[in-house]
Parts: structure tokens; sequence; C-alpha cells
């Protein structure tokens, strides 16, 4: 599984999800899916955007958890 951290990351910078839309020009529908862990994919033009504006790695947003299974 893989899980997001944008929630965390956001809350450390304190800016909000309509004001991570509008700083990175994605829609808010990506930018909730991706904050409540509902996306299934990321574009790597998206993760461009969030990385840039959030001054971080690729690495700082998602983390690799391994299924149970």
């Amino acid at each position: 599984m893989i899980k997001s951290h944008l929630s965390k990351i956001l809350g450390i910078k304190r800016i909000n999800m309509a004001e991570l839309a509008k700083l990175t020009g994605l829609s808010r529908n990506t930018i909730f899916l991706l904050y409540h862990e509902k996306s299934e994919r990321i574009d790597l033009g998206t993760l461009n955007k969030l990385c840039f504006i959030l001054k971080c790695q690729p690495g700082d947003l998602f983390e690799y958890i391994p299924d149970n299974d």
C-alpha cells in the first residue's frame, strides 16, 4: 500500500486544500483525493507541482507500506 502524507505536510505548513489547489493549479478534487488517501494514481506532472510548491521530495509525500498478504 502507498500512504499519502499530504495531510500531515499541509498541517505542518499551515496550508489548506483550497490554497494548495490555487497555488498548484490542480483541481480541488485531485487535492481532496490525495489528502484523504483515496487516489488510485498520480500523474508525474501533479507530483512535480506538489513537490515544487511544498518544497519537498516525492518520498516526503508518499510512503510504501507492505501489505500483510
